[in-house]
Parts: structure tokens; C-alpha cells; sequence
């Protein structure tokens, strides 16, 4: 492991972050690889990104907005990292890669199409065999294995085939998409999960062994999917479309009010019933067909356009205090801009501009002793940091490439 100084600044007060003797090496473009770059780095990490030498990741052109040139989405997801290009057409560019990752690296990510890496010597099975210790992560689409390892796949891709975009909005609506791209997101999420593991695995072996993590949109989409799934396999029906509610329990949704929406999450028989004392509904408290959760899910198209024609009777800051001061979950439906302006963000102080002051990004949403780590660093420019791989130490690639 190596000790770095790229974003020194940015981690030097207070003790070292966790992964601060880490070195990532980064070859991946898009979200899902570049994200679990993202956490490494805000959590301590050297990450060495590799980009490539014509146009660099994709997500450098994925706006507008843009920053200086590059998509916000870009500086969201890539501040904190070293820039470093690559012509995967050149030998010796290739060798320059592969003699860094030798020398320094702890970690590879990738999410280049299957089998690309190998073809140039930089898959798992020739690093490892020369740095067994290397713990090396493939971010793919659909899986290592089956008939479908080597189809290549985005967020809307997965979403569709994973039964996910099949439950979103109501039944009467065009299949729709979560807009977030939770699934590259989650997929980097658990990459960074799985290298956590094989490195405290390394520690405990002797000597020092690595090993290949492999995690998918796919998996992690059906990750998402545990419940519906489970639930379709207990009683073997298809979820339907509920809009902002839930198939397991009522009421939680969102209501409309005589002003606004909220949102109102009566989880629990309890809470159910302090809902209609609030609501001066206290026949629907006592009604057999509502007793219970159970009961009021299987009567949900009798029970929700009740309590949706009393809630307009009223507006949302009529209703609220009197929801909260009974402990029952409940707020507000916010835009964007209302959550940046939000009072609890900010007294979280997760909007966090970078060292440049360039761009403002959400930090690490965790927290350690009660302080949650700084931006990394600033946005790199394309190949800023080429200087940092060089040359390799031999002008040509090994004979078996």
C-alpha cells in the first residue's frame, strides 16, 4: 500500500480518514465505477482514474449544466481523483497502466465491456498473477456468469428488465423510470462493499492474497427488488402500480391537501388509529375492515379515498403539526430547490463545495465521531495528472500479449 498526497489539503485536519494508505486505480467511465471511485476518495483513498486519451469518460460531456467544460454530473461524481489518460490502441500506454497498478495499486475497478481489459493485459487474472495481493473489482451489467454476462447495459436498460420500471407510477400511466440512477449508483455502492471485504480478508491472510469482486447493475437492481420479488414468489401475483404507495402496509402515501401534498407513513395499527382521532374519523378507527394492516391493504380501494377527501378539507399546515405532535411520520412534498434550502440540510452540512470552490456536491453521507469527511479535492482536468504514470519501465508489452 502506498501513501499518497493528492487532496492533502482537504484531509489533513483531524485524524487520517480510513482508507488513507489505500491507492484505487479507477478504469471505468459513466456512474457506476467512477462512483465507487467517488466514495473511495471521500473516504481517504488515493484514486487514479484512468481516462481515455481522445475524449475521457463520456460523463465529461453529460449536461448541460457545465462547469468549466465538464458536466456537473461529472464534477458530482469524480472531484477528489487523479486524472490520468490512456490510448488503448498504444503498447506502451498500456504498459505505463499496468506498471503503476504493479507498483502502487491495492484496488482495480472496472466496468469496461467484458473482456476488454484482458485483451490488453490488464484483467485480473495476469495483474494477480504478478500482485497477488491486488484486490480486483469488474462493475458489469448483468452479471460474470449466464447468457446475458456479456450484454452491455445502462441504468433505463436494467430498470426495464428487472421487473423495477414494471412497478413504478400508477396503472394508467406510460412505463416510467426511477429518475436517478439508482442502480450504478447502488452498483458502486456495493463494489465498494465487496473490496472493503476482500481487503480485510487480505489483512487476515498469509501472506497477503487478493481477490476478483464481481457486481452488476442487474444484481444489484434485483438487490432492490428483494420485497416485490419475495412477495411474487409467496403468493405468485404481480405487484401493481401504486404511485407513492406501498403494497405491504396503509395508508402510506402521499395525500393531497387543500394547498399541497404530503406525505403520511401510518406504518403500524397505532399509529393507524391516533391518524383517525386526529382526522375526526373515528368510525374508520373502529371498522372491521380496517383493523388491521393486513385488513386495510386488502381494502385499500375502500379506505384511501376516505381519508384523501378529509385531508383536502384542510391545508398541509393544518394537518402536519397535529400528525407530528402523535408521532405519526409525515411532511411535506419538497422540489429540489426546497430541500437545498432546507434547514435540516443544512444542519447536516452535506452540500459541500470543493477546495476551487468550482462546484457544490453532496458529501459522504456518513459520518465518523460525528464528523463527516471532507470533499476529496477538486474536479480533475482531462490527463492532469498523466504525469503520474509516465512511461513504463520497459518500451514494449510482454511476449503472450
Amino acid at each position: 500500500m502506498t501513501e499518497h498526497t493528492s487532496g492533502q489539503d482537504a484531509r489533513s485536519a483531524g485524524k487520517p480518514l480510513p482508507l488513507q494508505d489505500v491507492c484505487v486505480v479507477e478504469i471505468g467511465h459513466s456512474l457506476a465505477a467512477p462512483y465507487a471511485g467517488l466514495i473511495f476518495a471521500h473516504l481517504g483513498a488515493r484514486v487514479v482514474k484512468i481516462e481515455n486519451a481522445g475524449s475521457g469518460d463520456y460523463a465529461r460531456g453529460w449536461g448541460p449544466p457545465f462547469i468549466d467544460g465538464d458536466s456537473a454530473l461529472f464534477h458530482a461524481i469524480n472531484h477528489g481523483k487523479e486524472s490520468c489518460r490512456a490510448d488503448f490502441n498504444d503498447p506502451i500506454s498500456i504498459a505505463a497502466v499496468r506498471d503503476f497498478i504493479l507498483e502502487h495499486a491495492d484496488v482495480v475497478i472496472q466496468n469496461l465491456k467484458p473482456g476488454s481489459l484482458d485483451r490488453h493485459g490488464l484483467g485480473p487474472r495476469e495483474l494477480m498473477a504478478q500482485s497477488p495481493a491486488l484486490v480486483y473489482c469488474n462493475l458489469g451489467a448483468f452479471g460474470a456468469v449466464g447468457p446475458l454476462r456479456d450484454k452491455p447495459g445502462y441504468d433505463p436498460l436494467v430498470q426495464a428488465y428487472s421487473g423495477m420500471m414494471s412497478i413504478v407510477g400508477h396503472d394508467a400511466d406510460a412505463p416510467s423510470r426511477v429518475p436517478i440512477s439508482l442502480n450504478d449508483m447502488g452498483t458502486g455502492m456495493w463494489a465498494v462493499i465487496g473490496v472493503l471485504a476482500a481487503l480485510r480478508d487480505r489483512d487476515r491472510s498469509e501472506p497477503a492474497r487478493g481477490q476478483v469482486v464481481d457486481v452488476s447493475l442487474y444484481e444489484t437492481a434485483l438487490a432492490w427488488m428483494t420485497v416485490p420479488l419475495s412477495d411474487c414468489l409467496a403468493d405468485g401475483k404481480l405487484p401493481v402500480r401504486l404511485g407513492s404507495g406501498s403494497p405491504n402496509i396503509v395508508p402510506y402515501q402521499v395525500f393531497a391537501c387543500a394547498d399541497q401534498s404530503i406525505l403520511v407513513a401510518a406504518g403500524n395499527d397505532t399509529l393507524y388509529r391516533r391518524l383517525c382521532q386526529i382526522m375526526d374519523l373515528p368510525a374508520l378507527a373502529k371498522d372491521s375492515r380496517f383493523a388491521t394492516n393486513g385488513d386495510r391493504v386488502s381494502n385499500r380501494k375502500v379506505l384511501i379515498p376516505l381519508l384523501e377527501a378529509r385531508f383536502k378539507e384542510a391545508p398541509a399546515s393544518y394537518w402536519i403539526p397535529r400528525l407530528e405532535a402523535e408521532s405519526i411520520p409525515c411532511g411535506p412534498m419538497q422540489t429540489v430547490d426546497r430541500v437545498i434550502a432546507s434547514e435540516q440540510t443544512a444542519a447536516l452540512d452535506i452540500l459541500r463545495k470543493t477546495p476551487d470552490r468550482r462546484s457544490t456536491t453532496v458529501a459522504l453521507p456518513v459520518s465518523f465521531d460525528g464528523c463527516r469527511p471532507p470533499l476529496p479535492g477538486n474536479t480533475p482536468a482531462l490527463g492532469q495528472h498523466d504525469h503520474v504514470i509516465g512511461r513504463p519501465r520497459t518500451a514494449s508489452l510482454p511476449e503472450n500479449r
